[in-house]
């Protein structure tokens, strides 16, 4: 077993970054489905997910439970940290938000996945309030660090995130560095499009998902789990993207 309960080392997951598209209509969720009905749907044909309305705001642990009994056994939902502990700079002291982080993970039970500290992409290197972030996730909980300048790009920074057993964020998106380094045993991937200008804008060519899938390929030789989530929503890409790199995956 790995830092995350219910992945093995080895094991691939791949999703999308959200459920709950109006857009998705005809991509992923037939005419006339409910909202209600949306995570139920998507965790019939995907088997994880990340949440991202937990950045604007931190839901409660009844909403947590509820998410969580739609969920068929063996799902994984990662779960965006809130922009109150992640932007609210090196100032505020992140262990505040320790008790609320943990009252709501656990209302997913075994449903909970990583919890993603995704960083302004103006943060420059500050390996202190990084370890101090890190201090903050909830013993037990795995961590996932998107560190979205390039001054961090640095062994000493990897180096602190190895020491609290978390996972950098590799991420494929405009203006931010792709890094393939697997800081524990459970590689995170994020995909936020291919556009080199525009985040979370069109789909990947096949080319690029080759590539990937062959990266993939390689992490697991090595006996690392892998986390994947597309976060181009437009126009469904995310979904079909999906898709398309879990195929290439299954074809061996």
């Amino acid at each position: 077993m790995t830092g995350v309960p219910g992945l093995s080392p080895g094991d691939v997951r791949i999703g999308t970054s959200g459920w709950s598209y109006d857009h998705w209509r005809g991509h992923l969720y037939p005419p006339g489905t409910a909202s209600s009905r949306r995570l139920a749907a998507y965790a019939a044909e995907f088997d994880t997910v990340e949440l991202n309305t937990s950045f604007y705001h931190w839901p409660r642990v009844d909403t947590f439970r509820g998410w969580r009994a739609q969920l068929p056994p063996g799902f994984l939902v990662s779960v965006k940290a809130p922009r109150g502990l992640t932007h609210a700079g090196a100032h505020l002291d992140p262990a505040r938000w320790t008790e609320r982080l943990a009252d709501g993970l656990s209302g997913l039970g075994d449903a909970a996945g990583p919890l993603l500290l995704q960083l302004p992409p103006g943060a420059e290197r500050d390996d202190e309030h990084l370890a101090r972030l890190l201090a903050a996730v909830p013993e037990g909980r795995h961590a996932t660090v998107e560190l979205r300048h390039r001054s961090w790009v640095d062994d000493s920074v990897f180096a602190v995130i190895e020491a609290f057993d978390a996972s950098y964020c590799v991420v494929s998106g405009a203006g931010m560095p792709c890094v393939l380094r697997a800081t524990s045993d459970v590689v995170y991937v994020r995909f936020h499009g291919p556009d080199p200008d525009v985040l979370y804008a069109g789909g990947y060519s096949d080319a690029d998902l080759d590539w990937w899938s062959d990266r993939i390929r390689e992490w697991q030789a090595l006996g690392t789990a892998v986390l994947c989530h597309f976060n181009n929503d437009g126009d469904g890409h995310a979904v079909h993207d999906a898709r398309r790199l879990r195929a290439r995956l299954a074809s061996g």
